[in-house]
């Protein structure tokens, strides 16, 4: 009997044949997008749930930010850092207008981001706190996401991250998430900085307890320590404030912002500090090719004016608050727990019921897409732009999932 190949089957076997196996992502192959709706190959739509992580919440092919990206590809796209472009400039200046520091250092992935704000404390630490040479320490969190980079994967206490990818690179210290008692214990004369997510997101969607990020701010603050905020996937609007750390009034030191900086268009990332910190760079010091290129800046510009001008951060906040609450109440014998800030919510199944992505890919099947996190919570973080009788129907087909 003979069977019938789909184009599915067909990108499908390709990917697993000339792709390395690092991913599993559910058995679905888009081929357009438009806000908060996405197309299989087979023309079947679905409702994205997942927003790219984070990385499209201002919805798919927004005409505003396309509409900068063509503009700018009929100009110029890349110049490197050799030279100066017309683009860098002004968005650099909007980017500290809205985020409230001095200067910007832009890069492109969220990794590399993270990257050049453990080398600008470090050297901080060196040359303004005075920290002995090579002793530079910075303390992070348990159940942290950063990146994947060597340097990052070695302060993971995720063993997959890790294994066979060591030496690891030394200097940082792992303390439990959301126990500020537990930080000041860990914190040494040669303590330089303080790398956390406002909202763990990778973790599971862990939200810390209320005054944490204040209590932790107040103790760097005390004792001359970076707070350094990584905001790549809990910034932009996602839990219902321009930033999770505005939740608690905390200004970090530190910024690290990428994902939905470049609108789903374009890889954008950025530190953000003021000069204290940021003017320990010299040149030759730390770059990137494409870090502050044209065409990323003319994106990063736009996705910026639409987050504000279309008023996606409190659109998170109210869609959030009523979403997450409707969630909970659905009577499911398999939900642990419903948590969340914003539009960014994670419901964590009970460990006997299984792992959560049996629950995604029933979701699949009924036109939902979303992904398990930490294994057992699923993870709900739609475009920003997306519409409240939109969620009324994803509603529905949740509950028939959990129950």
């Amino acid at each position: 009997m003979s069977t019938t190949t789909t184009r599915t089957d067909t990108y499908l076997q390709q990917a697993s044949d000339f792709s390395a196996h690092n991913y599993k992502p559910l058995p679905v192959v888009l081929e357009r997008g438009e806000g908060c709706w996405v197309w299989d190959v087979e023309g079947k739509k679905y409702l994205d749930m997942l927003a790219a992580y984070s990385a499209v919440n201002q919805g798919h092919r927004h005409p505003r930010i396309i509409a900068a990206a063509k503009a700018q590809m009929d100009r110029i796209t890349l110049t490197s850092r050799a030279f100066h472009n017309d683009q860098m400039g002004p968005f650099l200046e909007r980017l500290c207008e809205v985020t409230g520091f001095e200067k910007a250092l832009p890069m492109n992935t969220g990794a590399e981001a993270v990257e050049t704000a453990i080398k600008m404390v470090r050297k901080w630490g060196y040359e303004v706190k005075g920290v002995p040479e090579g002793q530079a320490e910075i303390i992070v969190c348990s159940g942290n996401f950063h990146g994947r980079t060597t340097t990052i994967v070695s302060f993971s206490d995720d063993d997959q991250y890790r294994n066979g990818f060591g030496p690891f690179t030394p200097g940082f210290r792992i303390v439990p998430y959301g126990d500020a008692a537990a930080f000041e214990k860990a914190i040494t004369p040669n303590t330089v900085g303080f790398l956390v997510e406002p909202v763990q997101g990778e973790g599971g969607v862990i939200v810390p307890v209320d005054g944490y990020l204040g209590c932790t701010r107040d103790l760097c603050r005390e004792h001359g320590i970076a707070f350094m905020a990584d905001e790549i996937q809990s910034g932009l609007g996602r839990t219902g404030r321009m930033f999770a750390c505005d939740w608690e009034d905390v200004r970090p030191d530190v910024l690290i912002v990428g994902k939905a900086l470049g609108g789903g268009v374009y890889p954008v990332s950025a530190a953000i500090a003021d000069s204290e910190f940021m003017d320990v760079f010299h040149p030759g010091d730390h770059g990137s090719t494409f870090g502050g290129n044209p065409l990323g800046a003319a994106v990063g510009l736009a996705s910026l004016d639409v987050l504000i001008e279309e008023n996606l951060v409190e659109k998170s906040d109210t869609l959030g608050q009523w979403f997450r609450g409707e969630l909970q109440k659905i009577e499911s014998p398999h939900v642990k727990e419903v948590r969340g800030k914003g539009l960014m919510i994670g419901v964590e199944i009970k460990a006997e019921s299984g792992p959560a992505r049996p629950f995604c890919e029933a979701l699949q099947l009924r036109g939902i897409l979303a992904k398990e996190t930490d294994r057992q919570v699923i993870r709900f973080a739609p475009p920003l732009v997306i519409r409240k009788e939109t969620l009324e129907w994803v509603l529905g087909e949740v509950a028939e999932v959990l129950r």
